[in-house]
């Protein structure tokens, strides 16, 4: 019997400047990632199960993890990706703007040190910025780097 592959579901939020597009991407929070940078960010995502439909996921999930309501807009489909650890990922894009300083992120719980029993909280995402893709490729977990190739060909 295999272990059942995790599907998160996730919102690309793009804004248009003078000097181009730029993608919102946020900081994993947590003792893992404190200290990173590249690979550290991540399109805000999370996961979902058999029951719920991936864009209402995706919905959800910019809601907990930003602490804001998810932008009105077209949601264009971009597609999924397999991570690195097995993870299906799927994101739209959804063209809006927002204040990164308005965000409060949710939260969750983790033994920490590893053994020191002792549970503490950490914030989902410690931080939420808007990127050009240049620099959103240097950060991005790996595999998402291809949401941004998905992107740049609806706004193109």
């Amino acid at each position: 019997m295999s272990a059942a592959v995790g599907r998160s579901a996730g919102l690309l939020l793009f804004r248009r400047r003078d000097h181009g597009t730029e993608v919102l991407l946020g900081h994993m929070g947590g003792p893992f990632f404190a200290r990173r940078d590249a690979g550290a960010w991540s399109v805000p995502k999370g996961e979902y199960g058999p029951g719920e439909p991936a864009l209402d996921a995706a919905r959800r999930e910019f809601r907990e993890e930003l602490g804001l309501p998810p932008p009105e807009g077209e949601a264009v489909p971009l597609g999924e990706v397999t991570q690195a650890n097995g993870k299906i990922v799927t994101v739209w894009a959804v063209e809006a703007d927002l204040d990164p300083a308005d965000m409060v992120p949710g939260t969750f719980t983790m033994e920490w040190p590893r053994g020191s029993g002792r549970v503490r909280e950490f914030p989902e995402l410690d931080r939420v910025e808007w990127l050009t893709p240049d620099r959103a490729r240097a950060v991005l977990v790996k595999a998402q780097t291809e949401f941004l190739d998905r992107l740049e060909q609806h706004t193109s």
